[in-house]
């Protein structure tokens, strides 16, 4: 009984923990336990595709962070792993359509342009948390085309329902939604609400101020 007590206490304070920022949401899309059943379903599809080869996955920082850690744990294949700071909103509830590239390797031999791994002849797997407008997949993509892997697939996090300035198809997508402004599980506003355990709508006035 003491147990169950404590237990029962352990999780409420779980909840309440995020209280002022889920006050912050009109609702919750998924919650913990939709994503990490979405994350199994992903991680074997991948699993079987790329069986006896050894994966190269290009994360796009920061929004794909969470999503990239659960998702990887789960695929018991050999892979190299390289993450790209990749900025397109600027602060702002709209992509800008200017795709900057941080927190990378400048190469001096390249004339100052961002260093990419070595891909060639490999098998590359980007990971992204939602393609808004596909300014950033369509830029990282063009980059990797150039290095000549062997091949290039996409798994996103989320996919909306809405055309892209850029078209770059998805080879793997955890969920499909509507076109609403998201947030939690690595997905942010103003660099708020990352650490949400579950991915719900942000309130309209939120966005609005800004």
């Amino acid at each position: 009984m003491r147990l169950a007590c404590v237990l029962l206490l352990c999780a409420s304070w779980g909840r309440m923990r995020y209280l002022p920022m889920r006050s912050d949401l009109e609702r919750v899309l998924f919650d913990e336990p939709a994503i990490h059943k979405r994350l199994d379903e992903l991680a074997a599809q991948i699993s079987n595709d790329y069986r006896d080869r050894e994966l190269t996955v290009i994360a796009v920082l920061t929004g794909s962070l969470m999503f990239m850690a659960d998702l990887l744990r789960r695929i018991p294949l050999p892979l190299k792993l390289d993450c790209r700071g990749v900025v397109s909103y600027h602060g702002k509830p709209q992509t800008s359509g200017q795709v900057i590239f941080k927190l990378t390797t400048v190469s001096p031999s390249g004339g100052g342009q961002v260093a990419l791994p070595d891909v060639a002849g490999r098998d590359v797997l980007i990971l992204d948390d939602i393609p808004d407008s596909g300014h950033t997949l369509a830029a990282i993509r063009e980059k990797l085309d150039g290095a000549t892997p062997r091949s290039i697939r996409v798994c996103v996090l989320l996919s909306k329902k809405k055309p892209r300035a850029r078209h770059v198809d998805a080879d793997y997508v955890g969920f499909e939604i509507e076109d609403e402004f998201v947030v939690g599980y690595g997905l942010d506003f103003m660099e708020r609400y990352r650490n949400l355990p579950y991915i719900g709508v942000l309130m309209k006035e939120l966005l609005e101020h800004c």
